[in-house]
């Protein structure tokens, strides 16, 4: 697992084997390297933590013993990224991943049965049966048709880590399985940029949720992408909701009333718009006008977005690893100082929260 670990650490730096071992102090051997990748050798102590140092991570993630493997990795993202990208943003989700587990396992909680049991599938026959799985998880999950307020809060619920990473700037989030190590039942994350708005950020979480049920359409017809967004589209705007909400059949829509649709759903604009077409609520050449005209820019500019603080907003960050962390706190079963590792703050600010508010 070393190994591997330190393989994914050398590609999110962007160096050979040759540049890495040249790096420390003092200069190792690429054969050295080599050696350590392969699983034919450990580094000394010393060495270690010079490797840390040198590719910026931590020991808990060279040393780690939560994860064997992610699994069917699939990256939502824009065009022109680099295996170093992707193996930065897989080593940060890896590192994030040992912390959240290891807390799990001090606090010897029970693993969530499987939240896609029966539901996974290879093929899809038509857009209909995009529309048709949507619903089927809607139902397992006896969620109804009403919008659903948060998205993170929803995936947390079912077993699902929901992670917020500074991903590299052409990553909008990510999905995988993730196989355990020492036999240890395997789980499912989806991860979201933390600089994606409110709107994107709910969308990302449904894209990626459909890539955990659908693996693969099998239809030459149906590019999975295209199918991965016709199910994140279904899943947050059920037809059938949204036709009782703005009519079966109209004409056009204003502006305003669009505004209004896509707070309600928490979708951006350009979603909703695709979203109405889709449905059949308005016509392809409608969709096609707006495109050309008022919401030519709404595809990589959000009008009125949502705030971090505003409606569904406020309910799209993942709150479970934290609450698990200070659970972990209280039960004395971590120090104040590993409960600042884990959340990324000061000392100072943990105890203050330990002793709550003081008397003066």
């Amino acid at each position: 697992m070393f190994g591997q670990r330190l393989r994914l650490a050398r590609k999110k730096a962007g160096l050979s084997m040759r540049d890495l071992a040249g790096r420390l102090s003092p200069p190792l051997s690429a054969q050295a390297i080599s050696k350590y990748e392969g699983g034919r050798m450990m580094p000394s102590s010393a060495v270690l933590i010079d490797l840390g140092k040198t590719l910026d991570v931590s020991l808990d993630f060279l040393m780690g013993g939560q994860i064997e493997a992610l699994e069917g990795v699939d990256f939502r993202r824009h065009s022109g990224t680099s295996a170093k990208d992707r193996a930065r943003a897989e080593a940060i989700v890896t590192e994030m991943l040992e912390d959240y587990l290891a807390v799990e396992d001090m606090l010897e909680l029970e693993s969530c049965a499987d939240p896609f049991a029966g539901l996974r599938c290879d093929r899809i026959g038509s857009v209909e049966d995009i529309e048709t799985k949507a619903t089927d998880l809607r139902r397992h999950w006896n969620l109804g048709i009403d919008p659903i307020p948060s998205m993170t809060g929803l995936l947390e619920a079912h077993g699902i880590k929901v992670i917020e990473a500074d991903l590299p700037a052409r990553f909008d989030g990510l999905a995988c399985g993730v196989k355990r190590s020492g036999n240890r039942p395997n789980t499912e994350v989806v991860v979201t940029s933390r600089r994606t708005n409110v709107e994107r950020k709910r969308l990302t979480l449904a894209h990626e949720l459909a890539h955990r049920v659908i693996r693969d359409t099998g239809n030459p017809d149906i590019r999975v992408e295209k199918a991965m967004q016709r199910f994140a589209g279904a899943f947050l705007a059920p037809a059938e909701h949204l036709r009782a909400e703005v009519g079966t059949q109209r004409h056009g829509i204003t502006y305003r009333e669009l505004m209004r649709l896509k707070r309600f759903y928490g979708v951006s604009a350009a979603a909703m718009l695709i979203r109405l077409r889709d449905v059949g609520i308005l016509s392809v050449s409608a969709i096609e006008y707006a495109f050309r005209t008022y919401a030519r820019s709404w595809r990589t500019s959000e009008p009125e977005p949502i705030t971090d603080d505003e409606g569904l907003g406020a309910f799209e960050r993942p709150s479970r690893f934290e609450r698990l962390v200070w659970r972990a706190l209280g039960e004395e079963l971590i120090s104040p100082i590993r409960a600042a590792q884990l959340l990324k703050r000061s000392v100072h600010d943990v105890e203050r929260e330990i002793r709550g508010p003081c008397d003066r």
